[in-house]
């Protein structure tokens, strides 16, 4: 692809395309592509004009390198859904409403202009009459009124000018709520690079885009389901609360149909794929989100209510004007001004604006009132593995027993943690790979036992792989004889992962878990924005949660806790009268998650964790957390603002049209341009110190 340069700074160029206009396709698709390029920081293509926005890490001489590769047959397909043609259609929208009234102004006489007022107001005047049809007072009586007494008083300059700003706040309004839906969408959409698909010569890993209807794959317990289908093997208990908000998991066996982005708890099945990447989940998605009550914050909520019950009050001060001064152009005054359009709008607008707001620092959000809550939270509770912990713990000794060979526990550790996504698997696979351990499949189906461990079978043996409680408690396994002492002088500074074979300890692979450099300095920042408890929960031994413990700094911590302690815990905490965020990456944390205020996942965590939980975070640093409740506490401010901002202005325009300060079109305009003004604000970005 052929471009130029037109600026330049360290980490940023900005390109003209020798091809100055592109299609909404071409756009989308280059736009896409320069996304997924792995010096990509930032990608904007703007399709009038041709230009290219680019920040980028890195030399730039593999950034030219790859634009001037470029060729069209290189991009994806455009993205069946895209926000920049609703953009488009908005953009045309205004556009047509401002020269079509900026023409009639000028260019049609006076009559003409009567003749077009009347007939505009028209569907405002059937709005009004359906109110009093069915005995309610809305903000679309008190337009029908102010318009329709405008045109009776032959004022048409205010008719005309009020109905103008009307239709330009619904223009708004709507497109607003349709592109935020759409980011949000988008956010929740599912980002699944690869599959187990099931070939002739067993299951390989492949990219998602290779997937074509008809194909396999195959699905373990506690993975995501990455394409609509039907099972075609096996049975799983599946959970689907991210599409349908049912709690509990649903039984699926052959024949039964699956959806992208819910999660196999238990099981595993083989789904034959009946729609592309891409296809399906998205309009799932986009109707959950329109039904959805979760989106609405207590704050919106409010807002809605108290707008719906100060119209009538308007109403009224309007009636009362009329009585004492006996001047219509006083009760016009008032009753062009309501306290609805301002509050209904500002308010979501300022959530959805800190939603995705939230998404650009890669925290997925949602639903507002999850970020209420983050704004309210008085105590935090932690999982202790892979959150306070570094995200990629490793093993750092393997400790055989039995006379087994090292390398040859590891190799089957590994055979049986492949595939399922929690850290500690992802330690014990990554530790084989570096070792150069071959761990081709041996066992036979893999059964997950969430919080306890994995239970199998190896060439007609029973294996076990988990924690102490589930090995030596639950599966009653044992010490090879002769070997207590060896088994007592186990590293105490490790947390352990114990293997049996037949009934029999096999080793024990010791995983080094250094807590996260940021998180002392993170917990102490949490605590100077309100938080007032920090709590750490885990299933490891008391001797190593006491040492993580001690180094973060938490304020308590709990040791040997299962998933269904974990919850009655921060279940404990609300009734105590506690707002409470929950921060886990596991399955074992699903249940907790869902009992919290808001559960916060980490996005390389857990399918289950991260379609539960509330709130999704990267997690490349823990300050994501500050960043989150600083722009929690921000909008929180932003929302106390528009209060104050809506009652005082307009409360202001109806004390001075009742005293004759403002004439009816003065009055209806500031009104308007207030309303625009605060929707506008509580669109831009929320400010927050750098952490």
């Amino acid at each position: 692809m052929k471009a130029s340069i037109v600026h330049e700074s360290r980490g940023r160029m900005r390109l003209r395309l020798a091809q100055r206009r592109l299609t909404l396709a071409q756009a989308d698709r280059l736009e896409a592509w320069l996304k997924a390029q792995p010096w990509a920081v930032e990608a904007a293509v703007h399709e009038r004009t041709g230009c290219v926005i680019l920040r980028y890490r890195g030399g730039r001489e593999a950034v030219l390198a790859a634009v001037g590769g470029f060729c069209w047959a290189d991009a994806a397909d455009p993205p069946e859904h895209s926000t920049r043609a609703l953009n488009r259609a908005f953009e045309e929208k205004l556009v047509g409403k401002v020269l079509a009234k900026a023409a009639g102004s000028l260019f049609l006489p006076p009559p003409l202009r009567a003749a077009r007022v009347v007939w505009h107001m028209i569907p405002f005047l059937r709005q009004g009459l359906g109110c009093i049809w069915r005995r309610r007072v809305r903000v679309e009586l008190l337009d029908a009124l102010s318009i329709g007494l405008s045109v009776c008083r032959r004022d048409f300059g205010t008719a005309g000018t009020v109905m103008f700003l009307l239709e330009i706040g619904e223009l708004l309004e709507d497109w607003t709520r349709k592109k935020s839906v759409a980011d949000l969408a988008e956010s929740l959409s599912l980002h699944v690079d690869r599959v187990w698909l099931q070939t002739k010569g067993g299951e390989v890993l492949a990219p998602i885009g290779q997937v074509k209807p008809g194909d396999r794959v195959v699905v373990q317990a506690g993975g995501i389901v990455p394409l609509d289908g039907v099972v075609a093997e096996g049975e799983a208990m599946v959970n689907q609360a991210a599409l349908t908000g049912e709690g509990l998991p649903v039984a699926k066996r052959p024949g039964g149909a699956v959806y992208a982005g819910t999660v196999v708890e238990e099981g595993r099945c083989v789904v034959e794929v009946r729609q592309s990447a891409g296809q399906g989940r998205y309009d799932q998605i986009v109707e959950m989100i329109q039904k959805s009550e979760q989106m609405k914050s207590a704050a919106e909520a409010h807002a809605s209510r108290l707008a719906d019950r100060l119209v009538p009050a308007t109403f009224a001060g309007s009636l009362l004007a009329l009585a004492l001064t006996r001047n219509v152009s006083r009760a016009l005054s008032v009753l062009m001004v309501d306290f609805s359009c301002a509050l209904k709008l500002a308010m979501p607008l300022a959530v959805l604006s800190a939603m995705r707001q939230a998404g650009r620092d890669h925290i997925t959000v949602k639903g507002g009132k999850f970020l209420e809550a983050a704004a309210r939270a008085d105590t935090i509770v932690f999982d202790k593995t892979g959150t306070l912990t570094h995200a990629c713990p490793r093993v750092a000794q393997v400790v055989p027993f039995g006379g087994h060979d090292e390398a040859e526990m590891l190799r089957l550790a590994a055979c049986l943690e492949e595939h399922f996504p929690h850290s500690i698997a992802s330690a014990v696979v990554a530790e084989a790979k570096r070792r150069g351990l071959d761990h081709a499949e041996r066992h036979s189906k893999v059964e997950y036992l969430v919080a306890h461990g994995i239970a199998s079978s190896v060439e007609g043996e029973q294996v076990r792989i988990g924690s102490a409680h589930f090995i030596f408690e639950d599966e009653r396994c044992r010490i090879p004889e002769g070997e207590r002492e060896k088994f007592d002088a186990l590293p105490a500074e490790y947390s352990h992962l114990y293997l049996a074979v037949g009934g029999e300890l096999a080793a024990v692979l010791c995983i080094a878990d250094p807590p996260r450099a940021e998180a002392r300095a993170v917990l102490e920042a949490l605590r100077a924005l309100g938080i007032r408890r920090t709590v750490m929960l885990t299933g490891d031994s008391p001797r190593t949660a006491g040492a993580i413990a001690a180094q973060v700094g938490v304020d308590d911590w709990h040791a040997g806790v299962l998933p269904a302690d974990k919850a009655g815990y921060v279940a404990s905490l609300r009734r105590e009268g506690h707002c409470v965020l929950m921060v886990g990456d596991g399955i074992n944390d699903s249940p907790a998650l869902s009992e919290a205020d808001a559960g916060i996942a980490i996005r390389s965590g857990a399918a289950l964790a991260r379609q539960i939980a509330d709130i999704t975070i990267a997690a490349d640093s823990l300050w994501e957390l500050v960043r989150l409740r600083r722009l929690a506490l921000a909008l929180a401010g932003r929302i106390r603002s528009n209060y104050r901002f809506v009652i005082g202005f307009n409360g202001s325009l109806i004390a001075l049209g009742a005293a004759g300060a403002l004439s009816p079109a003065a009055s209806a305009t500031l009104h308007n341009l207030s309303t625009l003004a605060v929707s506008l604000h509580s669109m831009s970005s929320l400010p927050q110190p750098e952490t």
